[in-house]
């Protein structure tokens, strides 16, 4: 009869971030093992707290079902002689699968020529008690940490050394071994509310049993109670905590059981940026901000504690101590930052190195400073903007790097050189551009708004991705240390948000390969940085619902100006699967011909039209017509009437080849060299004009 199925990993204390993310994979490792033993069940889903991860799957079958299969193996050919008899291989192969040699059958399998050898095999189902222990440790073992520990004699890996194990099924215990613990049914409370063990009598009771001994396994509901801590706090102090949905995720994980406490600050610190603040709340302390009606940033923080105290002032004293040392030291940097000028940051940056692999010439910030401003300055004439402003906000860009504000608190590069732009009297364009041209700082984060931002967000990322390029430093499989790959996302999302920008790709690529070279370092292959940009568009066209054979079939004409690309792309999804069909034959047919060295000629001559029913005439006149209709919508890069009018031509087209079973349809390969090139290059002046638009042999259809 089909029961829940439990495990629990106690352990010490995980980071947020690492459990955050097992909460997310761990139901798809567990449904991945279930599925591979063949045990079914309704539903999977993992809890946790930071001293433990738990999986709970649901209505998991009792036992395994018989399994009756087909295996395919080697050839006929191998598996058995002339004489009929079973070969070395064909025994192998019947060994392998724990059959009789005799049983091997002789079957045609779908998708390969010829016969092979076929084992019919029948496994008898197992007790899935007795498959369990096995497969929790299997499952325990491949849970991926980006860290793991190693403690006392064992070998056994984990994120942190393993305290308990609870495994069961329904009601009975899994006799699972692993990490040198044996599991049982005991859990533990809470540290310090309930440290005892806590009996948990199957997985319906779990979460409730854990609930009575002050831990909160569900993070989800963790989660409601930090939100109703945090409406608590707003109703005592008569504030609005700020929004942060990404920080509330990272603070349910920080304890078992959440509860709140408000505090606050000098007013004097208000004199800093209120990002200074903010940041050094939520990223060094995970602290949230409190603000008034009005949205200004009030001198009081809210925070969860991970347990009940006796005084909760206590508490609140060692948090505003911990917060002012913080603030202290930001309103330090600041002071001290604006005694210096941007000159002054920027002659240090002539000495910080950006990329050693670019050479003396062009490895430090301040070459690549110089080359931004040489290529944007370059580039605002051509989109009509403001020279002056441009190159102002280039020579002010990464001068904030150098700050004391910027070298304690990262996050902040960009936003505090706005601020100190300000406060230097430069124009406001130039202090924005200079915090925008970090953005967008992620996938879906806001695009810059002033063009002078964008220019340079866009010339800043080329020359990174040119110049890692160049020396070999592109992206291999995962691995992406320099943020290649978010930087050519960046530039599409901003041209994209950009059309009038759009054909800027190219002259962006080609002055910043160029101010590269003149600093010694030379990009020789485009090949490879083109596919890069080129995948990367693609991913884009994905995520905004497009087929990927519509996107790679507008990529693979041309890929440069993506507005215009996007567009192509959209309107292939328009094209019915019958005029995608005989179109990719036309094309298919064309590529056999050029890789037979046959020469496609360009000129039809209608004299030569032989075949019956005249559909050779007929198709010669519906492509005439068809680029007489065409030319105003190809104008005006309208590509949905483009291939309306590619539609109409669908059925003169099939027709041409016979329609269904090609019956009473045109050879195009006719033994008659005149015949066959005459009819090449009429289907290649049939596809042409439609494959600048689209490579018709990346759609589906017939090959």
């Amino acid at each position: 009869m089909p029961a829940d199925l439990l495990l629990e990993i106690g352990c010490e204390e995980i980071p947020a971030k690492m459990l955050a993310r097992q909460l997310l994979d761990l139901p798809a490792l567990v449904e991945k093992r279930l599925a591979d033993a063949r045990l079914g069940h309704s539903g999977v889903r993992a809890l946790g707290t930071p001293r433990r991860l738990a999986v709970i799957v649901r209505s998991l079958v009792d036992r395994q079902p018989d399994l009756d299969e087909e295996v395919v193996g080697p050839p006929v050919s191998a598996a058995f002689a002339p004489d009929g008899s079973v070969t070395k291989a064909g025994q192998g192969f019947a060994a392998k699968n724990g059959v009789d040699p005799a049983s091997l059958a002789k079957r045609e399998v779908a998708g390969k020529k010829g016969l092979y050898a076929v084992a019919l095999r029948s496994v008898v189902g197992q007790d899935t008690r007795g498959l369990l222990p096995a497969l929790l440790a299997d499952v325990a073992k491949a849970i991926a940490w980006p860290k793991s520990q190693r403690w006392g004699w064992s070998e056994t890996t984990f994120v942190r050394p393993v305290q308990w194990l609870v495994a069961l099924f329904g009601g009975e215990v899994v006799p699972l071994v692993w990490a040198g613990l044996t599991a049982g049914r005991q859990s533990r409370g809470h540290r310090f509310l309930a440290p005892g063990a806590v009996e948990i009598a199957n997985a319906e009771r779990y979460v409730d049993a854990l609930r009575e001994a002050k831990v909160i396994v569900d993070p989800e509901v963790r989660r409601d109670v930090v939100k109703a801590e945090l409406s608590r706090l707003e109703r005592e102090t008569g504030l609005r905590v700020r929004a942060d949905e990404a920080l509330v995720g990272e603070v349910i994980h920080l304890g078992e059981y959440p509860v709140g406490v408000a505090g606050q600050f000098d007013p004097a610190f208000l004199e800093v940026p209120e990002e200074v603040i903010v940041t050094a709340m939520r990223t060094h302390q995970r602290y949230f901000a409190l603000e008034d009606a009005s949205g200004k940033l009030a001198n009081r923080f809210a925070t969860m504690m991970a347990t009940v105290v006796k005084d909760p002032v206590v508490v609140q004293k060692g948090n505003e101590k911990v917060l002012a040392a913080r603030l202290s030291d930001a309103k330090f940097f600041f002071a001290e930052d604006r005694k210096k000028s941007f000159a002054d940051w920027n002659k240090k940056l002539d000495a910080v190195v950006f990329q050693a692999k670019l050479g003396d010439a062009a490895k430090m910030i301040g070459h690549k400073v110089r080359r931004i401003e040489q290529v944007a300055a370059q580039l605002a004439v051509g989109i009509g903007a403001d020279g002056s402003l441009v190159r102002a906000a280039a020579q002010a860009c990464k001068a904030d790097l150098a700050s004391g504000a910027v070298g304690e608190f990262p996050e902040l590069q960009g936003v505090m050189g706005r601020h100190y732009a300000k406060h230097a009297g430069m124009p406001a364009e130039v202090a924005v551009a200079i915090d925008e041209h970090w953005w967008p700082k992620g996938q879906g984060a806001a695009l810059p708004i002033t063009g002078t931002g964008a220019l340079i967000a866009l010339v800043d990322r080329m020359d990174t991705i040119v110049g890692c390029f160049a020396v070999g430093l592109e992206p291999t499989g995962s691995a992406d240390p320099f943020g290649l790959r978010r930087a050519a996302i960046g530039i599409w999302q901003i041209l994209l948000s950009r059309p009038d920008w759009a054909a800027l790709w190219t002259p962006l690529f080609e002055a910043s390969r160029a101010a590269l070279a003149e600093q010694g370092v030379e990009l020789k292959n485009t090949t490879a940085l083109e596919e890069f940009f080129r995948s990367r568009l693609r991913g884009i066209f994905a995520d905004a619902g497009i087929p990927a054979q519509d996107a790679d079939a507008a990529l693979a004409q041309e890929f440069r100006d993506p507005v215009d690309a996007r567009a192509r792309a959209t309107a292939i999804a328009r094209i019915p699967k019958e005029a995608r069909e005989v179109f990719k034959r036309v094309a298919n047919i064309l590529d056999d011909a050029r890789g037979k060295q046959l020469a496609i000629g360009d000129t039809v001559d209608p004299a030569r039209f032989v075949a019956e029913g005249n559909v050779e005439h007929r198709l010669h006149a519906a492509v005439r017509e068809a680029q007489a209709r065409e030319v105003d919508a190809r104008k005006r890069r309208d590509y949905p009437a483009v291939f309306e009018s590619l539609v109409q031509l669908q059925p003169t087209v099939a027709a041409f080849f016979g329609g269904s079973g090609d019956k009473g349809g045109v050879m195009v390969m006719d033994p008659d060299p005149a015949l066959r090139d005459n009819r090449l290059a009429l289907l290649q002046g049939l596809v042409r004009p439609y494959m600048e638009i689209a490579d018709f042999r990346k759609l589906g259809g017939a090959a």
